[in-house]
């Protein structure tokens, strides 16, 4: 199988998830994963699973604005954040990504990293993700899937292994006997 993991990460939390994601799809699988700016459909061409992911902004996907937000607090005299490498902090982040796909045929899988409380408070960019995904001719193999954030900015203890255990899932659900 080769899977193509797609994601949008302003403090590296999302990068971090991506990357346990894709250790678990890993085993006799080809993998790659790439930050939305560096994303194109030439990487897509051929995936048999797609897998999106994004930080939870103002309830849903990130906007320019809750980008540029996030920078700010970044670069915020005395803050401890710092701006994943990949961040993109000027122009088109996931949401515009994902409205410039066009039609696509492959399995896809949608993930978000959000704040340590309920969906409800907090919101989950991954239902959107997901309803774009659909929307472009993907077909979902598991429900979206949020990993939490917690004091400090930082992705909570056990959720890196639970994503490597959710990219276990996920290839076990794209295995031939099981489709």
């Amino acid at each position: 199988m080769r899977a193509v993991i797609i994601y949008e990460s302003m403090f590296g939390n999302t990068h971090d998830v991506a990357r346990a994601i894709a250790s678990g799809l890993a085993p006799g699988n080809v993998i790659s994963v790439v930050g939305v700016t560096e994303a194109d459909q030439e990487q897509l061409a051929g995936a048999d699973l797609i897998v999106v992911g994004g930080p939870t902004h103002a309830h849903g996907m990130s906007r320019t604005g809750t980008r540029r937000g996030a920078a700010k607090q970044a670069h915020k005299e005395g803050s401890q954040l710092s701006l994943d490498r990949s961040a993109p902090t000027t122009g088109p982040g996931l949401r515009d990504w994902l409205d410039s796909l066009g039609q696509l045929t492959a399995h896809a899988a949608a993930f978000d990293t959000r704040a340590a409380s309920p969906a409800a408070i907090t919101g989950r960019a991954s239902k959107g993700i997901a309803r774009l995904l659909i929307e472009h001719g993907l077909s979902l193999v598991m429900p979206p899937e949020s990993f939490l954030i917690g004091r400090g900015n930082q992705l909570r203890p056990g959720e890196e292994e639970r994503a490597r255990e959710w990219g276990k899932s996920l290839a076990a659900a794209m295995a031939p006997d099981s489709r």
